[in-house]
């Protein structure tokens, strides 16, 4: 009997849920390994991480999706020997068919019936890539910072002197003798090549909001791709691996762009003279979570638009400052063009990464998509 005032009793909520479904509900990919190594359960997001439905995973050994050598079958031989479970963080895992992963992996016994350990090992999954990509968020907002500070200080310190500099020269050269001409005419040319220099630095102060709209990347893609074939990628030829389905980036075209034919005029530099390539890529991929300029809420940035070449790849002390201001392998270059694109696709709210190594480079912007909701152009206005 219950008393006054006292809850009416229920059935506990444990009752009310069903394991599978908590199982199927899991973002990371995990699925059951039996003793003989052959997969015997899976959830939706391992059938994704296989590329492949349970029905084909359940009865086949792991080693056809994962190579021998791979470490994962190490840890599940560890962990059906002693039955304790174990984690690793920072291990890559890759093969033909489900390409390259950099994961943190779980892998916990499971009991027979009889609650020894022997009735397989539950492997789970978690990419570690979102961690990557908030860092070097962090680093390519930083890069973009420091160069606006910059911009600001040359702007405001550096043009009022130069413009006295190359005044007084052309008055000396004015009553200059000839032979003397010649040192005048070099502190001119100078004073307006340190100018060039400042005006293009001056991009990096803009802070006006972005005027925005829906933008069909593909159709971007397509008008940089012969943009890039008229000139510096005569050479190259060119890839295109797209998703069709792929919604409109939330963006500015003009902008975009200019960050695109960036990525694409470094990566023609970089393909050799013979056999160049360069592949154009869009993804729909679950992104991290990133707050935008202009809104108070956090967005998702699911939409990867990658520019891969299969050039020599980035120098190894490069990487790191990849996104700063003159920072370059070019000889004569300003390095200005990957930290202005670092500052465009953070002035969108989104995120570069890179992967490089030989004949293997890719440039990634992960961008949001358009709001559900708001309307508009595909110019970007």
């Amino acid at each position: 009997m219950v008393g006054r005032g006292a809850p009416a009793l229920v059935d506990p909520p444990a009752a009310l849920v069903d394991p599978s479904a908590i199982f199927n509900a899991l973002p990371e990919p995990v699925f059951v390994v039996d003793a003989q190594g052959l997969i015997a359960h899976a959830n939706p997001a391992a059938e994704q991480f296989f590329q492949t439905s349970l029905t084909a995973l359940a009865g086949r050994a792991l080693e056809h999706y994962l190579p021998a050598d791979s470490p994962i079958h190490g840890l599940i031989e560890q962990v059906g020997r002693t039955g304790h479970s174990i984690t690793q963080y920072g291990v890559t895992i890759e093969s033909p068919r489900v390409g390259s992963h950099y994961v943190s992996l779980g892998v916990a016994a499971m009991q027979d019936s009889a609650g020894a350990p022997g009735g397989g090992v539950v492997v789970s999954l978690r990419e570690r890539s979102i961690a990557r990509k908030i860092d070097g968020q962090l680093t390519h907002r930083n890069a973009a910072r420091s160069i606006t500070a910059m911009a600001a200080m040359l702007a405001h310190e550096v043009k009022n002197p130069l413009s006295g500099i190359r005044g007084a020269a052309q008055l000396l050269e004015q009553e200059a003798a000839e032979s003397d001409r010649v040192l005048t005419r070099l502190i001119c040319d100078e004073t307006d090549r340190i100018v060039a220099l400042v005006d293009r630095m001056e991009m990096f102060s803009d802070n006006r909001p972005l005027a925005r709209a829906a933008v069909n990347i593909h159709e971007v893609l397509d008008h940089v791709r012969r943009l890039a074939l008229s000139g510096v990628a005569r050479h190259v030829n060119f890839v295109e691996r797209y998703d069709p389905s792929l919604p409109a980036v939330y963006g500015n075209r003009d902008l975009l762009i200019q960050v695109l034919l960036n990525l694409v005029k470094n990566a023609a530099e970089a393909v050799p003279a013979a056999g160049g390539e360069i592949v154009l890529s869009t993804a729909y991929r679950q992104g991290v979570r990133l707050a935008v300029p202009g809104h108070k809420a956090r967005i998702d940035l699911p939409l990867c638009i990658g520019v891969q070449d299969n050039g020599a790849g980035i120098p190894e002390d490069l990487r790191a400052h990849l996104f700063e201001p003159f920072v370059t392998s070019k000889v004569g270059g300003k390095g200005l063009g990957l930290a202005l694109a670092a500052k465009i696709v953070d002035d969108h709210g989104g995120v570069m990464e890179f992967d490089s190594e030989p004949r293997r480079t890719q440039v990634r912007m992960m961008l949001p998509m358009m709001p559900r909701g708001e309307a508009g152009g595909e110019d970007g206005t």
